[in-house]
Parts: structure tokens; sequence; C-alpha cells
């Protein structure tokens, strides 16, 4: 029987080899541009902070440098921070969010922190909205030793090049409902696994680390976005995307073990934020300010009580 009930690649049951990820690459097409909608709002930083190319990925589909902005006036005696967004692609907000932070708040940070921000860990995923890589790997889930993803193994490798401690990891995501009409579907066809199709949370929610919480912090960064949009409720069942809540607008997930981006930085405070883009209550910019207020409020939290 074919895997046509819930994914038109490959037979259900059965995991994806060479041939179906060949079939779902070739279904994949451009339909935005990183150099114009993110690499050319670099340009302008470069007046005030170190842009700096840190890596770049190499696919049939064409070659893709990828930047970190850097604050310059960097100080080993501040605390240093890490933003990152784009991890997938798709996720718009995380990826403009990232830069509007950049372009609106990092300066004044940047006077007590060392700010570093990668904004589009996967480009190749930005213009074909894909949460994926080419290889149908997942970075967000590659986050460890010996990575199969690009896009994780290169941001890990100039990390651990600085040499420093990470006060603060942010990392900027978002739920949307394509989850279930496309990713989650995919996923289970190229795992040969079971589909379960989870609600998805109308509102701004985070994901925490359940070996590291910091249970105030995330509350901190709830309340400031909070003012921005609205947060989401809990299912009938008291959770969100299947997972119990530890506090209001927050569930926590075992980071490192999952390979999330969080995972890998062993910062004292980490969070993924989690915007839902196709709500009725929110549009573009609400969706940017939201990622904005997500790292203000984490980094004025840090401020106020470490």
């Amino acid at each position: 029987m074919k895997q046509s009930d819930t994914y038109s690649i490959g037979i259900l049951g059965s995991k994806w080899g060479e041939e179906e990820k060949k079939r779902w690459l070739l279904r994949q097409e451009v339909r935005r541009s990183y150099k114009k909608e993110v690499l050319s709002k670099l340009e302008p930083l470069k007046e005030g902070f170190d842009v700096e190319q840190y890596g770049e990925l190499s696919y049939d589909a064409g070659k893709y440098p990828l930047f970190v902005v850097k604050n310059r006036k960097w100080d080993s005696n501040k605390a240093t921070i890490l933003v990152t967004g784009g991890v997938h692609g798709y996720e718009t907000s995380g990826v403009q969010g990232a830069i509007r932070f950049l372009e609106t708040k990092a300066e004044l940070y940047g006077k007590q922190f060392n700010i570093i921000v990668a904004p589009c860990l996967s480009p190749w995923g930005y213009e074909t909205i894909n949460r994926w890589n080419p290889n149908a790997v997942d970075p967000n889930r590659s986050f460890y030793e010996d990575s199969p993803s690009e896009e994780a193994a290169t941001l890990m490798r100039y990390i651990a090049a600085l040499e420093l401690k990470l006060t603060a990891h942010i990392d900027l995501h978002e739920t949307t409902d394509t989850d279930n009409s496309e990713f989650r579907p995919a996923l289970a066809a190229r795992d040969g696994s079971v589909h379960n199709n989870w609600n998805i949370p109308d509102g701004f929610y985070l994901v925490g680390d359940t070996e590291n919480p910091v249970d105030e912090f995330q509350k901190a960064v709830i309340e400031v976005v909070a003012q921005v949009t609205h947060i989401a409720p809990p299912d009938e069942e008291g959770k969100l995307i299947g997972v119990e809540l530890s506090q209001e607008g927050v569930v926590n997930y075992a980071t490192k073990a999952l390979g999330l981006c969080i995972g890998f930085s062993g910062a004292a405070f980490t969070t993924t934020t989690e915007v839902y883009p196709d709500s009725p209550l929110v549009d573009d910019e609400n969706c940017i300010l939201a990622q904005v207020a997500a790292i203000t409020g984490g980094l004025d939290f840090i401020l106020e009580t470490v």
C-alpha cells in the first residue's frame, strides 16, 4: 500500500531511501530570495556591527553564505548572548525577528552584553519555505557531534572556535498550520512511522529544556511577549503540542537528547520561541515584534537578576 493516505512519496510503513529523497527534492522550488530578504538587510548593519561570514552551504541548488552579526564593543567581562533564527528556514518571523532585533535593539543591549546573532541558519530552507535541508534532514534535530546537517555543524564549529561561555541562547521559531498539513506527514513518510495530527496552539509559546528549565526566565519572557501578542492557551488535555505545560505558555523538551539548537550551546539561560503566524489575531509585523519582545524580555531578566 502506498503512503498516499498521508503523503504522496514512499510506501506506508517503510523508511525513505535515496530514491524517495530525490523525488522529494525535485518537488521543492525557490519561492523567495535569501539575498533580497536577508543578506540585503545585513548590509546597512555593517556601519555599526561586525558582519562576519562563518561558513557557506554548497548544495546542487546553489551556494549559500552564512553570516553572524556581532556588536563591536566586545568585552570579555560581559555576558555573551547568542540569538539564532531560521534553523527551520520556513519559519519567517524567526529570521526577520532576529534582523529586526539587530536593527532596533541590539545596539542598546550591546552596551551590556556581547551579542552574536545568526539570523538565518537554513537559507535554502528559507528560499524554498522548508523545514528540512535538501538532504531531507531537519537541522533542528541535528545539533550533536558528527551532525548530518551542514547548517547545524557549521554553526557549532563557529561557536566552539570562539572558546567562550554563553550566558543565554534564544532560538527563534514558529509553529504553523503547515506543520500538520505538510511537515509532519512528510516526517512520518520519511521515517516509516505513524503521523499523529497534533493540535496547533493558537498563540505564542516557549520550549525550555527539561534539564535546565530556568522557569523564572521563561516566565519573564512570556510576560513581556504577552504585551505584544496573545499567549497560546492549553488544549482540552491541558497540553501544548502534546506536551504537559510547565507553566503558562511554556513546555519543556529534552533539548540535548533531541538535537535541538538550544541544546548544543551550554548556555545558562535557553529558550526556543514559537510564534503562530496563521492565527487570525496576528499579522506578519506582530509576529516579528513578538520575536523581538522575547529577546529583550530575556535579556532584561538577566540584567535584573544575574
